[in-house]
């Protein structure tokens, strides 16, 4: 291209061109000479200066190259040096953070690669995770490409995975100690062998249409039935993931049973798990009085109960929303969960029990968090579920018994 203008202009400007050379002799004096030079200098400087506008022009119609202020790794450190800004970006303080990026490493296989280091890779998850943000917004923050960024959230994704089995589990297999909830008055001793609780929550799921039929619940959106359970220090001791949300908990439970049976944290003899009125009352799972005033919310501002089915119920609905507060922490938190992008079922299922570790190993950092301090006992309600019919068997029968005993001890 340059080669052709400079051809172009040279016959455009060459005042010799149809001469001969005989003419050109005949008639050139050394004045003539001298002037011809002087030209050939001039258009000489004049190619020059076009050759600068050419490269100028195919220099500036390019897009700039956005230079960042600061670079991914930064701004991590940055935020992890001031408290609320490593909070407020990462959900969680910093000396848990750095913990976190320590075990991540030397125990789940988490590994720098060119260009993002660890610690960066797991700032791009928590800032995702809890914003929430996408990839774009990350790549924008970061500086790296869609494919590292996807790359690197996929790596402490998996990792997180692979901590789950070690974090979510109960602190005391053998359910030898009896929390410190239980012996308040107004539970001690009548539910001194209760264990914990279980309920099952929505999460938005994002599904291929020929699958939305039957992951609506009755909700009216595309969700996972996700069923925990959980301890009296809002951890999770166990969870399944990927059931449609139009299935029942009562179904999700009695597969989880089999299926999971030698993981599961079977509660032991005499010992038992609070469920809500969606669930059979049976051996080792203690439900509610159906028919009567439940939730805590219904008792707000309300008359104080009256009877022994309504004071075992107001009683049970207290310790049972542990589980409650546990989900509204954990979503609260991880606002990610509130609407999972776009990716397989699995993934999504992955990230669910991601966040579910990050949860627990919050809550073991025995440190205080404001998102679990602002979480009262009493402060979260939960839909009522629709109940499910089914015949009643022996357990049924002898946890039914099980049930009167403790409602009518609670008024005597």
């Amino acid at each position: 291209m340059k080669l052709w203008l400079l051809l172009v202009y040279m016959q455009m400007c060459d005042p010799y061109e149809h001469t001969s050379d005989d003419e050109m002799d005949a008639h050139t004096s050394d004045d003539q000479m001298d002037a011809h030079t002087s030209n050939d200098e001039t258009d000489a400087e004049m190619l020059v200066a076009l050759y600068a506008v050419d490269i100028w022009g195919r220099h500036f119609s390019r897009a700039p190259r956005r230079t960042l202020v600061e670079s991914g790794i930064q701004w991590v450190q940055r935020t992890l040096e001031i408290s609320n800004d490593c909070f407020d970006m990462f959900r969680m303080r910093r000396t848990v953070f750095r913990r976190l990026h320590d075990t991540l490493v030397q125990n789940y296989g988490l590994l720098p690669s060119r260009g993002v280091s660890t610690m960066e890779a797991l700032g791009i998850f928590l800032w995702a995770c809890g914003g929430p943000q996408s990839f774009r917004q990350i790549r924008n923050k970061f500086g790296h490409s869609l494919e590292t960024i996807s790359r690197k959230y996929t790596d402490v994704l998996n990792a997180l995975y692979k901590m789950s089995s070690d974090t979510i589990k109960p602190k005391d297999p053998q359910f030898v100690e009896i929390h410190h909830r239980l012996r308040e008055p107004r539970f001690w001793p009548h539910f001194k062998d209760c264990i914990g609780a279980i309920d099952g929550s929505h999460f938005p799921a994002a599904v291929p249409a020929s699958e939305q039929a039957k992951y609506i619940g009755r909700h009216g959106y595309t969700s996972q039935n996700v069923m925990v359970v959980c301890d009296f220090d809002m951890r999770f001791t166990f969870v399944v993931t990927g059931w449609p949300g139009s299935v029942h908990d009562t179904r999700v439970l009695q597969d989880t049973l089999i299926t999971y049976a030698d993981r599961f944290p079977h509660p032991p003899e005499g010992k038992y798990y609070l469920v809500d009125s969606g669930y059979p009352n049976r051996k080792g799972y203690l439900a509610p009085y159906k028919g009567q005033k439940y939730h805590i919310t219904e008792w707000q501002n309300a008359r104080q109960p009256i009877g022994s089915k309504e004071v075992f119920n107001y009683a049970h609905s207290s310790l049972r929303n542990v589980i409650e507060r546990s989900f509204g922490v954990l979503k609260m938190k991880w606002r990610i969960l509130l609407s999972l992008p776009s990716f397989s079922l699995e993934k999504q299922s992955k990230i669910i029990i991601a966040c579910m570790t990050l949860h627990n190993f919050i809550r073991d950092s025995a440190l205080h968090d404001r998102d679990f301090d602002e979480v009262g006992p009493n402060s979260l309600s939960h839909d009522v579920p629709s109940g499910e019919s089914s015949t009643s068997t022996s357990d049924e029968l002898d946890m039914s018994a099980f049930r009167d005993a403790i409602a009518n001890a609670l008024v005597s």
